[in-house]
């Protein structure tokens, strides 16, 4: 059974996959220091789980877990000093930044793939092949919610047809970044959807509803493609742009639902824990060759030079901050 299936069949949100060895109760310290624990988001999820089996293969004695709460979840416990490192789909916000100092949690930020957020209607839908911003923003704003119900409310031009959506959870880093990409501000999204932090689930609400529309990160779309049709969203430039090809991505062709994803690992962990260092090192240097296979886009080779360097030296903070959808991952290493 290929790894793809695999992550399809046993993903479950609540559930941590063991790598090497279980991790049982703590017999000491020296226990403690050998295991490293990854949890967040869902997208970005089967990179890791990837890299940490592969790196179980090569280290047979590691004890790293790889979880998904979704990025909201992930944070929490991180900035709580549980987990020693932080896989997210969005920048760390200021109030979970605040919660880490208020641990003496430091960390440091790492940009590790590309991903782009895909829009996805029903197979029976053979009008709405590209869609604005502007569409998107009246479709999930806030100030939508219990108003634009039918797809001829989005554009006159769309029949008069029931609008069903599906999204990820409002506490998910993709959720926080579709929002603040299509009406400019973040937590700005409707509440009148259905919401699920699994989101073959969301997939499977999109295929199975004609008058349905819903966003999953790329790799969920091309898992199940023969199933979706994949929307168009029109560039600033005025041109239909999907993420696939994948080069539409990491060219910054498709804006703004291009993201980075990151890695936010505790300095603490990186300054008491030995095995949380090396495992990061093999991350950074192995974990392009799993990117694509598992539906994500690789960093332009620059970028890896940089965040490389970057985790060399143990630079902590965020400059991702002030980064706006859509720009070069560069400008901010």
């Amino acid at each position: 059974m290929s790894f793809r299936s695999r992550f399809k069949d046993s993903f479950c949100l609540t559930s941590l996959m063991l790598i090497a060895s279980s991790i049982t109760a703590c017999n000491g310290g020296q226990e403690l220091k050998s295991q490293v624990s990854i949890d967040g988001a869902a997208v970005g999820f089967p990179i890791s789980l990837a890299v940490a089996e592969e790196y179980g293969r090569a280290k047979p004695e590691a004890k790293v877990s790889v979880a998904s709460s979704g990025t909201g979840g992930g944070f929490s416990k991180f900035c709580n000093g549980d987990i020693d490192i932080a896989g997210a789909s969005r920048t760390i916000r200021d109030e979970e930044i605040k919660k880490c100092q208020s641990k003496k949690i430091d960390f440091v930020e790492l940009p590790v793939a590309l991903d782009g957020i895909a829009v996805i209607a029903n197979r029976q839908n053979n009008f709405a092949k590209c869609l604005t911003i502007k569409e998107l923003s009246k479709i999930w704003s806030a100030k939508s919610d219990g108003k634009i119900l039918t797809w001829n409310q989005v554009n006159p031009k769309f029949p008069n047809q029931k609008l069903k959506l599906y999204a990820p959870a409002s506490d998910t880093g993709t959720f926080d970044y579709m929002t603040q990409a299509v009406t400019g501000k973040a937590k700005n999204g409707r509440t009148d959807y259905t919401p699920s932090h699994n989101q073959n689930l969301l997939v499977q609400g999109v295929s199975g509803d004609a008058s349905a529309l819903g966003y999953v990160g790329i790799s969920y779309y091309i898992q199940n493609q023969e199933k979706l049709n994949l929307v168009a969203v029109e560039s600033p430039t005025g041109k239909c742009q999907k993420p696939v090809p994948v080069d539409n991505v990491i060219k910054n062709i498709y804006t703004p639902l291009s993201r980075p994803l990151f890695l936010y690992v505790s300095k603490k962990s990186l300054d008491t824990k030995p095995a949380v260092k090396e495992f990061v090192d093999f991350y950074l240097d192995n974990s392009w060759k799993w990117v694509d296979s598992v539906g994500y886009v690789a960093l332009p080779d620059e970028a890896y030079v940089r965040v490389k360097q970057k985790f060399a030296i143990g630079e902590t903070g965020t400059k991702f901050k002030k980064a706006k959808p859509g720009e070069p991952i560069t400008n901010f290493i």
